[in-house]
């Protein structure tokens, strides 16, 4: 190899090391599957699920499913409904159930006008300060700079640390990847400007995709005149998907 070849050949190499850092730069920022049009920093994305208005029905988990490629099998969700019943004479130690994660609804189980029966749907709590993403020992799981927990599989090495660090029990590795998986909120759907798969097929309008940077969103005002409540608040994750209608059985 002479001279001019040797230059050619290591320019090349820069070149391709600049790309290659500016690819991972691109990951790391969280901005996968965006339009032009869309400005992370103008929005900071919460959800809030309405308990009095959910009805069981499961349209939010097949959707979800489907939507995200979730794997079929029993225990594999992103998102899930749990059935609780409270008697009565035993308020404190509610019954729950969720067979499934109320892929196909719930069966009747429970006479009406005997006890409480209410369903919580459950799922990422995409955390302001989230323990999944402190754990992580290779930086797959981030956050956005619009609000949004997300792992890149291409980093994930399947240690389960996340898994293990969630207090909601939203984590699983996918067998068929061996990486971890969970919640996305379908960014894929809101930087195009929809919004996320169990948004949009609820037929109660029990879950509402919520921009806490727009001063023009209803869940400000809902914000002020609900109590609002989140899950494990002792956890300190600083949980964006705020709650109407929790009542206090609910783990």
């Amino acid at each position: 190899m002479d001279r001019r070849e040797f230059i050619m050949v290591g320019g090349k190499m820069l070149f391709m090391t600049a790309a290659t850092a500016a690819a991972l730069e691109h990951v790391m920022a969280g901005t996968p599957e965006k339009v032009d049009t869309y400005k992370a920093a103008e929005h900071w994305w919460a959800l809030l699920i309405d308990v009095e208005k959910c009805i069981g029905c499961g349209s939010c988990v097949r959707a979800c499913k489907t939507e995200n490629d979730v794997i079929n099998e029993p225990f594999y969700f992103r998102t899930w409904v749990e059935r609780y019943h409270i008697e009565a004479t035993d308020a404190e130690h509610p019954i729950v159930d969720s067979p499934n994660g109320a892929y196909d609804g719930f069966p009747e189980a429970y006479e009406e006008g005997k006890g409480k029966t209410f369903f919580v749907p459950k799922m990422c709590n995409h955390c302001a300060d989230s323990p999944c993403t402190q754990v992580c020992p290779v930086g797959a799981t981030f956050i956005t700079p619009d609000g949004v927990v997300l792992i890149d599989k291409d980093y994930c090495v399947g240690c389960r640390y996340c898994v293990q660090a969630c207090p909601y029990g939203c984590r699983y590795i996918d067998p068929r990847t061996h990486t971890a998986d969970k919640c996305t909120l379908c960014y894929h759907r809101i930087t195009k400007g929809l919004v996320p798969a169990c948004v949009e097929v609820c037929p109660t309008g029990s879950r509402q995709l919520a921009d806490l940077k727009n001063p023009s969103d209803p869940i400000h005002e809902f914000l002020r005149t609900h109590a609002i409540q989140v899950l494990k608040p002792q956890m300190a994750t600083g949980s964006k998907i705020y709650y109407n209608g929790l009542d206090g059985a609910v783990r």
